[in-house]
């Protein structure tokens, strides 16, 4: 399944891979909001271009509280701008029952977050991956394939193919 998704449109500066490691995507064994945005938030945190962790957690926290990320189809995109952060890097997290708590525009609970953390001079890099990231994730043939990986191997080129 993985092979069918891997054509790929000509290499953009904006695609996933450029700011996603494999040890970024991660699957979450939790059943709330919060615990699944402590996860993503501490691995982002352990990464080079988070400079302030205590920053960035209190930054993605004080975004979520102001409205919800939940974009809708399951997916959640939690993110912040902020100078500590030295360079765009994103974390991908998924639960396999979906999060009750964590709701999307479509009133459905989310079950894929992709964390981005940028700095404030990125603000048109991170327009453009979260554009990006979002058209393929419509799909549902390939937002389905992502959900139901077997391992965070397969995720990770599904996501960066």
């Amino acid at each position: 399944m993985v092979e069918s998704f891997m054509s790929r449109e000509p290499d953009k500066p904006q695609q996933l891979a450029a700011f996603l490691t494999s040890e970024r995507v991660l699957f979450l064994e939790c059943d709330s909001k919060a615990a699944a945005l402590d996860a993503l938030i501490d691995c982002l945190a352990r990464t080079p271009q988070v400079t302030d962790a205590a920053a960035f957690r209190e930054a993605i926290l004080s975004r979520e509280s102001l409205m919800s990320t939940g974009l809708g189809l399951g997916i959640g995109v939690p993110h912040t701008r902020l100078e500590s952060i030295t360079a765009m890097v994103v974390a991908v997290g998924w639960c396999r029952q979906p999060l009750l708590d964590y709701v999307g525009l479509d009133g459905g609970p989310v079950e894929l977050i992709l964390m981005i953390a940028a700095s404030p001079n990125q603000h048109a890099e991170y327009l453009r991956l979260l554009a990006s990231v979002t058209a393929r994730l419509k799909n549902d043939e390939f937002r389905r394939a992502v959900l139901t990986a077997e391992d965070t191997a397969v995720a990770f080129r599904l996501l960066t193919c």
